[in-house]
């Protein structure tokens, strides 16, 4: 019981001691911060504005790319905060905050991501039910029963980490407040509630990874029973964005729970947490954009509406 302290505030993972290294750690998150935040703002706004892209699959992928935005705001910002003040220093209630918001974006965005197999599903397995069963009023409980999900397995992740005893100091080897960095520094006798939390979670994960498969083949032998090949390319072109997305979300985040531990910081456990928390809010607008004529054709449209109306005040003012 005497090693137990009151912990007021962490210390995140630094990637460098070197002032220049930090500064250039702070110029490369800023590049690519900014980056995903145009790419995730323009999609999303070229959607909202579009009423030809006002269609389920579209809205689901407003709803994930607002996600995704959330997602990288919560960790990277403080991260560049710190190399450029030169500290590592969280507040106990801001790491509180960093780690609730983070799992919520987290896993609403994976419940997201199930719905939209689903819908895909639905769209190539079931047509001619397609406009019934994927109704405005089914798509908005479906994505809202996605937020509401992330936020209460956020609020019972976060109440039940941060209600353990932290005997290991307050020295984070992350650079942000990530779970299973804090459960190192968690008294023995306080870490088993958490185990559980976390088995439940696993089962969560790989329940919506089984519908997602299962969707995907049955959505695969519908496609091969298409008999033009045209119409073959055109049906697997809508999906295979959201099976690379899911794929990419797979293969971070299986990375980071089997990369080998340690009880010191190593440079591979700082790559893979970038992988899988800055990567793919860059790389979902991209895949989801690219050859995609409805969006690249919606993007166009607003960037020249936008360069007209400019244009056209410009010379109102000339005048």
């Amino acid at each position: 019981m005497s090693n137990r302290t009151t912990v007021t505030e962490f210390l995140l993972l630094g990637f460098s001691n070197v002032r220049e290294l930090q500064i250039l750690h702070f110029l490369v998150f800023l590049v690519l911060y900014l980056a995903a935040l145009v790419e995730n703002i323009l999609i999303v706004t070229a959607i909202a504005l579009n009423h030809h892209l006002h269609t389920p699959m579209y809205f689901f992928l407003m709803n994930l790319l607002i996600l995704d935005l959330g997602s990288i705001s919560v960790i990277i910002p403080k991260s560049m905060v710190n190399s450029l003040m030169n500290t590592r220093s969280i507040s106990y209630s801001g790491c509180v905050a960093q780690v609730f918001f983070f799992l919520f974006f987290a896993s609403a965005n994976f419940a997201l991501l199930t719905i939209m197999a689903y819908d895909r599903f639905v769209a190539i397995c079931q047509p001619l039910h397609y406009e019934m069963v994927m109704n405005r009023g089914a798509c908005v409980q479906m994505a809202a029963s996605a937020w509401i999900s992330g936020i209460l397995y956020s609020t019972l992740h976060t109440g039940n980490t941060f209600t353990i005893s932290f005997c290991g100091g307050n020295t984070v080897d992350q650079f942000f407040c990530e779970v299973p960095q804090l459960l190192k520094l968690a008294c023995s006798d306080s870490y088993l509630s958490e185990v559980g939390v976390i088995v439940f979670s696993v089962c969560l994960a790989l329940s919506c990874f089984v519908f997602i498969t299962m969707s995907y083949v049955q959505i695969f032998r519908a496609v091969l029973r298409i008999p033009c090949e045209q119409g073959r390319h055109k049906t697997f072109s809508t999906c295979l964005p959201h099976l690379i997305v899911v794929s990419l979300l797979l293969c971070t985040s299986t990375f980071a729970f089997l990369k080998p531990t340690s009880s010191s910081a190593t440079g591979l456990s700082l790559l893979v947490a970038v992988l899988y928390s800055v990567l793919p809010p860059m790389m979902n607008p991209i895949i989801y954009s690219l050859r995609n004529k409805e969006i690249n054709g919606a993007l166009s449209k607003w960037m020249c509406w936008r360069l007209f109306s400019k244009n056209k005040m410009s010379i109102c003012l000339l005048r």
